[in-house]
């Protein structure tokens, strides 16, 4: 049996029968929505294409609650679940944003001498390193930037990410940063819990009916969870460090591959301009 991972097929492979089978749209942010930290106005006019026609979007990313917020509050998106499945926001019934975390406060309140420490041993053991510029707004996790505005060799984040798992932490790396954080959450938990708290639905029992769309190793558990995951263009500059592949890939880049998600869903809209029903 071939130990290589397979690789994934041309999003226009993606069958009329998958694509009325997609219920919401879950996806990362920086650099599948983001270019540089900015939406692309090809995400923004997809979010508020999907929200037209009714189906729910959630962002799912490594990004802190802080940077979230106006985000969560301005975007034509149903919530954003942050720092990798540790923060849900999105707005109530009274359209207000709401804060919700999946750990209790004392957990978090142990937890933060233990993130400073081990953000202060990063520093200190691998030079050359810096804390990303987001981290102010930060609550349950570290983040150190390798390619946002500081630039960290493959050898440094690989000591990064040693330190990091040395402390018990779990880690990860996105397009943009390193995270690491104390929890069994991850993006995936963080889907399933908003999933539930916003819809009153089981993410498991309807994993058919989401797509997810990301850019970076740090998708990959979501890649392999759904049978319509798809990567943009630019998740090749990861291709030697992955070993989950998206079922699907985007021409494009950034927001413009995120848009050709919702131009393949738009394609099974009936003569009315609506999805169909569900099938689930």
């Amino acid at each position: 049996m071939s130990d290589i991972a397979p690789r994934p097929r041309p999003l226009s492979e993606l069958s009329p029968e998958l694509a009325r089978s997609v219920r919401g749209v879950l996806t990362d942010i920086d650099d599948t929505l983001t270019r540089d930290g900015a939406i692309e106005p090809e995400a923004l006019a997809t979010l508020q294409a999907l929200r037209d026609a009714g189906l729910p979007v959630i962002a799912i990313t490594g990004r802190p609650m802080g940077w979230s917020e106006p985000f969560a509050r301005d975007w034509p998106i149903d919530a954003i679940v942050a720092e990798n499945g540790a923060v849900a926001l999105f707005r109530n019934a009274a359209g207000h944003l709401q804060i919700e975390y999946a750990q209790d406060e004392a957990t978090r309140a142990r937890n933060t001498l233990r993130l400073r420490r081990t953000a202060q041993r990063v520093l200190d053991e691998v030079p050359g390193t810096t804390l990303a510029q987001d981290s102010a707004g930060r609550v349950t996790d570290i983040a150190v930037d390798h390619s946002e505005f500081a630039h960290l060799t493959q050898p440094q984040i690989d000591a990064v990410l040693q330190v990091m798992r040395s402390e018990g932490m779990n880690a990860t790396v996105s397009s943009i940063h390193i995270n690491g954080w104390y929890g069994e959450h991850d993006k995936l938990s963080g889907a399933r819990w908003i999933v539930q708290r916003l819809l009153g639905r089981s993410l498991d029992a309807e994993t058919p009916a989401w797509a997810y769309v990301g850019d970076s190793t740090n998708d990959q558990a979501m890649f392999g969870h759904f049978p319509v995951s798809v990567g943009v263009a630019n998740l090749m500059q990861f291709a030697d460090r992955l070993h989950t592949w998206p079922a699907y890939l985007a021409r494009g880049e950034r927001g413009k591959g995120f848009a050709e998600l919702a131009q393949a869903l738009r394609a099974t809209q009936d003569s009315t301009g609506n999805f169909p029903p569900s099938l689930l």
